[in-house]
């Protein structure tokens, strides 16, 4: 009897742990699909970097070089699509169309001395723009909206309009298309209209079967770090994208769309 008992318990101690909360941990954690490694090394040209990939209708992750995709960096100027999120939100702008005068100032490229609008500075990268907007919304507002976020470290110690331009604000390429993909799947704490606003203002290219929505990235002081951040939508499914290099913002860019099209995205 004693050991028809013992029998017994261990049956219902093993039932326990394949139902309990543990085993859903367990389950879950070998549930999660492995990251899988791109072999593009030959699209870097010797340039060191990193690019992340997601499918989010299978939800399975590519990446090239994955050390260094969980590393952070300062996102420079891709860091205008949560800004224009944020600055919208906030209503440091109205719309996509709300104009900002050139401030006389001569800078770096011929488009960025003119007048703006939220949507032409994105396009432009237009930095003084958003450094504009920015001081309107303020360290207190933003601080509390990149926290709501969790964007990168969420350091803004580096002044309301620097703080992401090679400062203390950092992120991963891995975080990156984490926060790409919330916004895609409209799941960040912001108005529905805000984010389809935003997305629909990092249009990059436009075609029949695919639609890219791209933001770069560019340490200007030395172009010794680019960015590319972005989506695909191609009617079947959409693809979220980061890369990050050790150069220019137009370099990440082109490495991303020969990635894309060699895994038939594009």
């Amino acid at each position: 009897m004693k050991k028809m008992k013992m029998i017994v318990l261990l049956l219902v101690a093993m039932l326990i742990t394949s139902t309990g909360p543990y085993a859903s941990i367990a389950n879950s954690a070998s549930a999660k699909p492995a990251i899988k490694e791109l072999h593009v090394e030959e699209l870097f040209h010797g340039i060191s970097g990193t690019i992340v990939m997601k499918n989010l209708k299978t939800d399975k992750m590519y990446t090239y070089n994955l050390q260094r995709s969980n590393q952070r960096f300062t996102p420079e100027s891709s860091f205008k699509v949560p800004n224009a999120l944020i600055g919208l939100e906030e209503h440091a702008v109205e719309d996509e169309y709300e104009v900002k005068r050139w401030d006389g100032i001569v800078r770096e490229f011929d488009v960025w001395n003119r007048d703006h609008t939220l949507a032409s500075a994105m396009r432009n990268s237009a930095i003084w723009y958003y450094q504009a907007m920015a001081l309107d919304i303020g360290a207190e507002r933003m601080q509390s909206n990149l926290d709501r976020i969790g964007y990168g470290n969420q350091d803004i110690s580096g002044g309301i309009d620097t703080f992401w331009l090679n400062s203390s604000l950092t992120i991963s390429a891995q975080e990156q298309v984490q926060f790409i993909e919330n916004l895609v799947e409209e799941t960040l704490p912001f108005h529905e209209q805000t984010m389809k606003t935003v997305k629909r203002m990092m249009i990059d290219n436009e075609q029949d079967a695919y639609t890219v929505h791209g933001k770069t990235g560019t340490r200007l002081s030395d172009l010794g770090l680019g960015w590319y951040i972005g989506y695909v939508e191609t009617g079947k499914t959409s693809w979220v994208f980061a890369t990050n290099v050790d150069s220019s913002g137009t370099t990440a860019k082109t490495i991303t769309l020969e990635c894309l099209k060699q895994m038939h995205v594009i």
